[in-house]
């Protein structure tokens, strides 16, 4: 099923038309013009709505966060005015003991919303495997995202991004972490919250079987968040990029555009952002495509601006 048509749509605005597009149908529809699946004057409407919208993981720049040069409740203003781009994705790390901290969550949200900035999401880190094969641990670890939750609701995120790591065998694994992913979806789902996976190492670098696991969980707000780059499931197996991002994506409420170094042409040199924005458009996919620079080469400033022209000129290129 085409996810821009389909039963996500509900869970994520920017898969719906937006407001002008309708207003075009609306109006064909009242000088009398036909509005077939395949009219002119639906698919001109459609036409309207970007192939993707661009978004800022707040990791391409934790090395200037980290330095105390960008303080994170400046990080959604610094993403307008710096980049020209209008939603962000926050990273736990940056705020670990304001979870709980109304005040200071009331504080992002309108530095926010004053700058004209979309909060999507908060990705987590650091508290507990969620497939740990001990099943305490594990209850746990659900436990310990629950604050996050509730803080990505207080911003007004969609979803939160959460690792599927665990132990034992391939079976084992998917068993556990779809086990403690129920739990926690359960819990989001109640307050309207997603609750998606990227792929972060170890046998979720493995799209096939995070694909398995989104299957055994089996809940409309379980989802995942492909990474353009992280497939590497251990020291000595790397999967295929293009072949795991193709097994996510149609379970896809997120996607991360990681870049590390660009050849003279701009082009990514690990990753072919044509071939891979394709795989993603062909999922039916028109959310926002995130921003993630982890490269070394260029300043995280430069990174995040080469990898936005980057997405720009491709989004062009295939439209």
């Amino acid at each position: 099923m085409n996810q821009f048509f389909g039963h996500h749509a509900q869970n994520d605005p920017d898969r719906r038309f937006t407001r002008r597009a309708a207003l075009k149908i609306a109006g064909a529809a009242a000088a009398g013009v036909a509005l077939d699946p395949l009219s002119q004057t639906a698919r001109a409407a459609m036409n309207d709505k970007p192939l993707f919208k661009i978004s800022l993981a707040q990791w391409s720049l934790h090395r200037t966060i980290r330095g105390g040069k960008l303080d994170n409740l400046d990080f959604a203003a610094t993403t307008k005015n710096d980049y020209g781009i209008e939603a962000v994705e926050y990273v736990n790390q940056f705020f670990k003991d304001k979870a709980t901290d109304a005040a200071y969550l009331a504080d992002m949200k309108k530095r926010a919303a004053d700058a004209g900035v979309r909060s999507l999401l908060i990705m987590i880190d650091g508290e507990g495997a969620l497939g740990d094969p001990d099943q305490a641990k594990r209850k746990q670890a659900v436990e310990n995202h629950y604050k996050w939750v509730e803080a990505a609701k207080a911003l007004g995120c969609h979803s939160i991004r959460v690792n599927a790591a665990s132990g034992g065998s391939y079976d084992e694994q998917l068993d556990r972490a779809a086990d403690g992913l129920r739990r926690l979806t359960e819990f989001g789902a109640a307050r309207d919250l997603n609750v998606i996976v990227e792929n972060h190492g170890g046998l979720s670098s493995n799209g096939a079987w995070l694909a398995a696991v989104m299957k055994q969980v089996n809940h409309p707000r379980c989802g995942t968040l492909p990474d353009f780059g992280n497939f590497r499931i251990s020291k000595d197996e790397q999967y295929d990029r293009y072949q795991g991002v193709k097994e996510m994506m149609p379970f896809a409420k997120a996607v991360s555009a990681k870049s590390h170094e660009f050849d003279e042409h701009g082009n990514e040199k690990h990753t072919d952002f044509k071939r891979m924005v394709k795989i993603v458009l062909d999922a039916g996919y028109h959310g926002y495509i995130g921003i993630e620079y982890e490269g070394s080469t260029l300043s995280e400033p430069d990174g995040i601006r080469a990898t936005k022209r980057l997405l720009e000129r491709v989004r062009t290129v295939l439209s």
